[in-house]
């Protein structure tokens, strides 16, 4: 690819626009609802995506900024065998505490390139890995109380404190907007 800006077909055009892009909960870039399958396209989507002071998410095609509108979180974060942690973009991240659970036991949390989910096809690796603070696995009764809402003991996953969260709070937990406004 050149240095020029790529521009997909009926882009619009200006300073930013909203409500185009979208990134669903399993990392699949969509343009105007369709998914992306054009490997040069996803390329660029991925290098240029980032967000602003506002915790509004983007993609900067030149001068414009083309906001996107996230159904989970900014990251969607898959766990491989070895214990990397990377990101939609193919980008390793290092994950931080606190790992929030939501009421449909998705996890969520701060990483070192923005907020993410991990993708739900790893959620029963991700699960495997809890820890209580005695280091044995939670059993079935806090798991299910967590997803609850209570908290009847302290979870860790990969040594990070795991917390019960509403989905609600999320992204205003994590700082990032799911659908920027103009």
């Amino acid at each position: 690819m050149s240095g020029a800006a790529v521009t997909p077909p009926n882009w619009p055009s200006g300073p930013s626009c909203h409500g185009w892009l979208a990134l669903d909960a399993r990392g699949a870039w969509r343009l105007r609802g369709e998914k992306i399958s054009h490997a040069g396209l996803l390329a660029f989507l991925d290098a240029h995506y980032g967000a602003d002071d506002r915790g509004r998410w983007f993609v900067q095609n030149g001068a414009q900024r083309v906001f996107v509108d996230l159904e989970a979180a900014p990251l969607i974060l898959r766990l491989h065998p070895e214990g990397a942690l990377l990101a939609h973009t193919g980008k390793a991240v290092i994950p931080r505490a606190p790992v929030l659970l939501d009421e449909n036991g998705n996890a969520f949390l701060p990483t070192s390139d923005g907020p993410g989910m991990i993708d739900d096809r790893d959620l029963a690796t991700f699960v495997a890995a809890l820890r209580c603070a005695r280091g044995d696995p939670p059993g079935e009764a806090a798991l299910l109380a967590m997803l609850a809402g209570e908290m009847v003991a302290a979870l860790f996953w990969q040594g990070l404190a795991v917390e019960s969260c509403p989905r609600a709070d999320i992204a205003q937990r994590l700082g990032y907007q799911s659908h920027p406004a103009p």
